[in-house]
């Protein structure tokens, strides 16, 4: 009996019987790299009973853990040599064990790990593995995102995943003061991260600006909106009302970041006639109108910066604020999708161009060659 086996187009064209594999990208393969496992690695059962009894969370964090401790050591041994034994071609010594702080799960937790120095003893040798679980950088996304979902700085350990007893009685920096600080370094590290963008890629064809309030304070913002129809947070900028110098300092530090201001440009103004004299300013050929088909692209912006600030009783400044609204932009901008009608976005540029195009006149007096007498 004949079988007829099928096979896909794709697989039949290339010969092909296997998904090609995804590409590492060259910042995540290069941490992958850093970290390399024994060839075995025994834990015991018994000694994580207690972790296994407290759900499966637990007993798999009580595993890593003691993972961790088999790859430190691992690797000071690769660096040192076997324990007690002399080795001519170690590039460091041992000096014993020392105290230490790993990041789990939006908390830190101490552990016991191996100190190294170098052979002529004058500095110390950092294991790799260490360096990288012992980062700090987690703690502050994990701050954030928890703070801007809502959770207060003194409640934040409740949000804290179950990891059983023994890590709750070790965690540590989950104090209302310890979270304060890292979200302040964090939403300060939004505020440079959306103010310092290069935007000289950008190619937009329509930019909102609009304001929001956090109590007495105002922060202007600027939305643009690209070819493809992609939105993109573009700046901030603290002032008492939407007057046209706060505009016009908004606008030019877009210019100073790269933006290109010499194509013509729709502007959406929700404010004063006089912020139109910022933009014409700043921009050779904008054109100034009082809305797309809607203004929701900013207006939704500005309710994802104000939702997420919802919990805040006191404004002590006006940088407080910025850094609310930056934090609250970037977290917009991965919930954005394109425009309604983006298709219809290179007619827009089109009918940009001639608007400009009529605008222009030809001179009054035609150009004469001067001759000298």
């Amino acid at each position: 009996m004949q079988k007829n086996y099928q096979t896909t187009t794709s697989r039949a064209r290339t010969g092909r019987t296997t998904p090609k594999k995804a590409r590492l990208d060259a910042g995540r393969a290069s941490q992958e790299a850093a970290i390399a496992l024994p060839d075995t690695v025994t834990v015991a059962i018994a000694e994580l009973a207690g972790e296994l009894e407290e759900g499966l969370l637990a007993f798999v964090v009580g595993t890593g853990l003691k993972v961790l401790d088999v790859v430190l050591e691992s690797e000071a041994t690769a660096l040192a040599g076997v324990r007690g034994r002399h080795d001519p071609k170690r590039t460091a010594v041992r000096h014993g064990s020392d105290a230490g702080l790993v990041t789990l799960g939006g908390r830190q937790v101490p552990i016991t790990r191996p100190r190294l120095r170098s052979v002529d003893r004058s500095a110390e040798v950092a294991l790799p593995t260490y360096q990288l679980v012992s980062s700090t950088e987690l703690l502050g996304r994990e701050a954030m995102a928890r703070m801007l979902a809502k959770l207060s700085a003194r409640r934040y350990r409740i949000g804290l995943e179950p990891m059983g007893e023994v890590i709750t009685n070790k965690t540590r920096s989950v104090s209302k003061s310890a979270v304060s600080r890292r979200f302040v370094t964090a939403t300060e590290s939004a505020l440079a991260e959306l103010m310092t963008a290069d935007l000289s890629g950008l190619d937009l064809v329509a930019i909102m600006v609009d304001g929001v309030h956090f109590a007495q304070h105002l922060c202007v913002v600027a939305l643009g909106i690209g070819i493809d129809g992609t939105k993109h947070p573009l700046a901030l900028v603290e002032g008492d009302t939407e007057n046209a110098t706060v505009v016009k300092r908004l606008l030019v530090d877009l210019r100073e970041r790269g933006l290109d201001v010499t194509k013509p440009t729709l502007f959406v103004l929700d404010g004063a006639k006089a912020l139109s004299s910022a933009v014409k300013v700043v921009f050779d050929h904008p054109v100034i109108a009082r809305t797309l088909r809607s203004s929701n692209a900013i207006e939704s912006m500005i309710e994802i910066c104000r939702d997420h600030a919802t919990n805040v009783k006191r404004w002590r400044d006006g940088q407080m604020a910025l850094r609310w609204c930056a934090a609250g932009m970037l977290e917009a901008k991965k919930q954005f999708r394109r425009v309604n009608g983006y298709l219809h976005l290179k007619a827009l540029r089109t009918a940009l161009d001639a608007h400009v195009a009529a605008d222009v006149t030809a001179p009054i007096y035609a150009t004469k060659e001067e001759v000298a007498a």
